[in-house]
């Protein structure tokens, strides 16, 4: 049986005393962000967990079209839409509620430790948001957008194509220009989540494709928005639009969210943005998306790291190296053994971490969206290693979590398992983490002649050149400040090999980011830590949790740190063991 129970003092010291989410916005007090995350935290634990394991049990159904979503989760999106989840931090132009983007993502963890499934529904209708804010026309925002933020309406992106995923610019679907200045789309998408289902009365599609004029590859792709219905003369929804569901994926996981194959059979449809140019409003899409499939690979972590620890301290099982624990019983519980100690602490690590880079880079992000150039560079620079590194150890702590398990972890009856399924899939959509390395790699450092690469490379120099021999954690300090030499390293490695030669640079990009992700969760770490010991000493009630926290930092730089230092042998060793193989070998 799956439990959650949100870490809500981890999240407030997070959001809070680490990164101190309120200081430039009043209206918002610790307060009322606290109470927030608290009602979210008995909406998702009371609605959406009882879901979670049915839900993955009965899958989606497609009849005729038609997609019906498992028992329950009509009930629980509607309880959702009218609770106001959904729109949290939309405008308050459209009627959202306008909170920091760091709530939003801690609130969408605990949607996605409890449900992934659920939240892939209001998180696509998030994502067209903000590519219809960011590029629609003032008649379109003013129509739809409020009824995506009040989940009246869903939404979706449709970029996948049969024939192309990642290389957009082989996408086929046409667009037709009518008198009217609407557009007939015709094509088909697949892999489209939430693309049909009986959520919401209408499904607001955005949709790439092709002008007739439009000239070849990337640079000729436009989007438009295509609604399942158009609506009528009182803007609710009417007929039919061309629009229809082929068939759902039968998938490894997330089987409650309806996956679908799409065809468009001239639906009509409006230009988002200006023509050719669909790629940078989808981008708008894309970037929030992949921090939110970040964040969902930290929510499964977080629920595998609960899951193991309540078993851990249950199962009976051989003595502790050290003799009896519990002598009283027939066995220790497993939570006595090192190696059990290991795996609860590397996912303890990976989620605490993950928690407080996740909710830096989301107040990198509001301050972008106010103008701010530097936190614009450095979302820009973070965000592939988001949604890459969350996704990698989210997935690495779900397995952990089922081999803490043991055998009864690998069969349904406890629903780690399921943990793994699902985590898989947040590795490969929205963009590959081998096409966030190449992404990282290939884009991020070089832009702008390197500025992005130091809105983190200085702050981190300037703290460790602060805190080096501070008495309370200058040893930890110094391990990172290694970890991050290395870091430096490689990157002169990279962007010196990568100019002359391609190749050198995608051989090193994955190993790369892994990298430069562990250190920036190393960062977190150390900033963690100063804070903890310096209100340890001062006791009350929170003097565990300091304290506890000071120990988890002490095991993430002695033990999953120094991977940075290997890491950087194997992209030093460059491409040539990669690359010599004759493809005939293969």
């Amino acid at each position: 049986m799956q439990t959650y129970t949100a870490p809500l003092r981890d999240m407030r010291f997070v959001l809070h005393e680490l990164h101190g989410g309120t200081a430039d916005n009043a209206e918002f007090t610790p307060e009322l962000l606290d109470s927030i995350l608290e009602e979210a935290a008995k909406f998702c634990t009371e609605m959406l967990l009882p879901l979670n394991a049915s839900g993955d049990e009965e899958g989606c159904h497609f009849e005729n079209g038609t997609v019906r979503t498992p028992e329950g989760f009509q009930d629980a999106y509607k309880a959702f839409a009218e609770s106001g989840w959904g729109s949290l931090n939309a405008s308050p132009d459209y009627g959202g509620q306008g909170l920091p983007e760091s709530v939003a993502k801690l609130v969408e963890e605990m949607i996605c430790a409890c449900n992934l499934s659920f939240g892939l529904y209001p998180g696509l209708s998030h994502g067209a948001y903000l590519a219809l804010k960011s590029h629609g026309s003032k008649e379109l925002k003013d129509f739809y957008l409020p009824k995506l933020v009040s989940g009246e309406w869903s939404g979706t992106m449709c970029l996948t194509e049969p024939h192309c995923g990642t290389d957009l610019g082989l996408l086929r679907t046409k667009a037709v220009p009518q008198e009217d200045g609407s557009y007939k789309i015709t094509g088909s998408k697949i892999f489209i989540s939430a693309g049909e289902h009986d959520l919401t009365d209408n499904i607001i599609h955005l949709v790439l494709a092709r002008l007739p004029d439009a000239p070849p590859g990337i640079k000729g792709i436009s989007l438009f928005l295509v609604p399942k219905f158009l609506p009528d003369a009182n803007g609710n929804p009417g007929a039919g639009n061309g629009v229809s569901c082929a068939a759902i994926e039968h998938k490894m996981g997330i089987k409650a969210s309806a996956t679908c194959q799409m065809n468009f059979d001239d639906a009509t449809g409006w230009l988002v943005g200006t023509p050719h140019k669909g790629m940078q409003a989808m981008f708008v899409m894309m970037n929030s998306e992949r921090l939110s499939v970040g964040t969902q690979g930290l929510g499964v972590g977080e629920a595998a790291y609960q899951g193991a620890v309540a078993y851990a301290k249950e199962r009976l099982q051989g003595r502790s190296l050290a003799g009896a624990k519990y002598p009283d019983k027939p066995a220790d519980p497993i939570i006595v053994h090192p190696d059990v100690r290991r795996m609860l602490l590397t996912i303890r690590a990976y989620n605490e971490g993950c928690r407080a880079m996740g909710v830096w880079v989301a107040q990198a992000l509001d301050a972008a969206e106010k103008g701010d150039e530097a936190a614009a560079d450095f979302v820009a620079l973070m965000t592939p290693i988001v949604k890459a590194l969350f996704t990698d150890l989210g997935f690495e702590s779900a397995s952990l979590g089922v081999q803490v398990y043991g055998g009864h972890g690998y069969i349904r009856d406890h629903g780690m398992e399921q943990f793994v399924r699902d985590a898989r899939i947040a590795m490969i959509y929205e963009g590959t983490n081998g096409v966030q390395a190449l992404d990282l790699i290939g884009r991020k450092l070089p832009a702008n002649f390197g500025r992005s690469l130091r809105r983190f490379f200085h702050p981190v120099a300037e703290f460790i050149e602060a805190h080096q021999n501070d008495a309370h954690i200058g040893k930890l300090v110094q391990g990172f400040a290694r970890a991050f030499g290395a870091l430096q390293l490689a990157t002169g490695f990279v962007a010196e090999k990568g100019m002359s030669d391609p190749e050198e640079a995608g051989a090193a990009a994955t190993d790369y980011l892994r990298m430069f992700g562990l250190v920036a969760l190393g960062f977190m770490w150390v900033r963690m830590a100063l804070i903890a010991a310096e209100k340890a000493p001062l006791g009350g009630p929170d003097a565990a949790f300091y304290q506890t926290k000071l120990a988890t930092a002490r095991f993430y730089m002695e033990r999953i740190l120094p991977q940075a230092g290997a890491l950087l042998f194997t992209i030093k060793a460059g491409k040539a063991a990669m690359m010599a193989l004759p493809e005939e070998a293969f």
